[in-house]
């Protein structure tokens, strides 16, 4: 009994899925020989890549929007929109990403700018570096948390406390090489190129003048070359003269000795001695200019010692005579740098 059952149901299942196919067919017959009907295209179900595309174009008109308020109120909300932008397409390459990019590193170059200059002004150089540390982590172009460490390491090595030198020297070579990379569009916190350039080479110099005076000198010869006022500072020149002597001079100086001393003569002896030569030429000219530059009433005692090493030097060098050396100090400012 329920084998008769279970046929009868298994039969009217196959007349039932025989006249659902015979229906179907008919179907697609009707429409493709009906020119009355239009076809029916068949379509792909949307894709999530799709909703993607639509929700950051979204995202990216809600940015826009509130970058472009005129109502500061507004303009506040772009930066949380833009920072969950880039956490969703921050990959992309796109013209759109990259100005949503852009706009995160000034926003935030801004905001961290505040913090670093209230303790900086409070003289918290600790802080200083504390907040520098973290921005520059972040965004390692940003030249004005790498110069104020600089400025925070200077003025505290030179008030006798140099526990930030070693950090804030790594900052200096950074700094300076996003100058020469042409990376720096707005000096803040300097007033110009010219003048950041002159103070992060001569902190640099300061920096490293005791272990690296063959640095320093190099360092130092660029800040008084900037357009700064390292120009006619005084104690530049002087530091330069110093970090001469201390560095490629007396390193020259040895080894010259040590190859050639007591021997006759060669081209590479004469190579050699024609730079050591040179050395003490640009060394007696940065004394000159540190004398010659120390005008102020300030200035005259360390212009008198500064004088005094000045004869000693030419006078070594000029068969113990000091004759020129006078005119040599007059005319020294209208000649170009060495």
């Amino acid at each position: 009994m329920i084998k008769t059952s279970m046929l009868l149901h298994f039969r009217r299942l196959v007349i039932l899925i025989s006249l659902l196919l015979t229906a179907c067919s008919v179907s697609a017959q009707t429409t493709t020989s009906n020119p009355n009907v239009p076809p029916i295209s068949p379509q792909n179900p949307t894709m999530t890549s799709g909703y993607n595309d639509n929700d950051r174009e979204s995202q990216y008109a809600r940015f826009n929007d509130y970058k472009r308020n005129p109502d500061p109120n507004q303009q506040q909300y772009a930066y949380p929109v833009a920072k969950d932008y880039l956490r969703r397409w921050g990959g992309g390459n796109d013209p759109e990403t990259k100005e949503v990019r852009r706009f995160v590193i000034e926003y935030e170059r801004q905001m961290h700018a505040r913090d670093l200059y209230a303790a900086y002004d409070a003289k918290d150089y600790a802080k200083v570096f504390e907040k520098g540390r973290a921005a520059v982590k972040a965004d390692p172009d940003y030249f004005l948390g790498l110069s104020l460490m600089v400025e925070a390491a200077y003025d505290n090595a030179v008030a006798g406390k140099p526990g930030f030198v070693p950090e804030a020297t790594n900052y200096a070579l950074d700094a300076i090489k996003l100058l020469e990379d042409g990376k720096v569009s707005k000096p803040d916190p300097f007033k110009s190129v010219g003048v950041a350039r002159g103070f992060l080479n001569f902190a640099l110099g300061w920096f490293v003048k005791d272990d690296k005076p063959v640095e320093a000198a190099a360092a130092f010869h660029n800040a008084v070359k900037s357009d700064s006022p390292y120009q006619t500072d005084p104690s530049a020149y002087h530091r330069l003269g110093v970090s001469i002597l201390k560095g490629e001079f007396a390193q020259l100086s040895a080894e010259y000795n040590e190859k050639f001393g007591g021997k006759q003569g060669s081209p590479e002896q004469t190579k050699m001695l024609n730079r050591i030569q040179q050395l003490v030429e640009q060394t007696i000219d940065a004394y000159a200019r540190a004398v010659a530059l120390s005008t102020k009433a300030e200035q005259q005692e360390a212009r008198g010692k500064i004088l005094a090493q000045l004869t000693a030097l030419y006078k070594n060098f000029h068969n113990n005579s000091d004759a020129g050396l006078e005119q040599l100090i007059a005319n020294v400012l209208s000649k170009p740098i060495p």
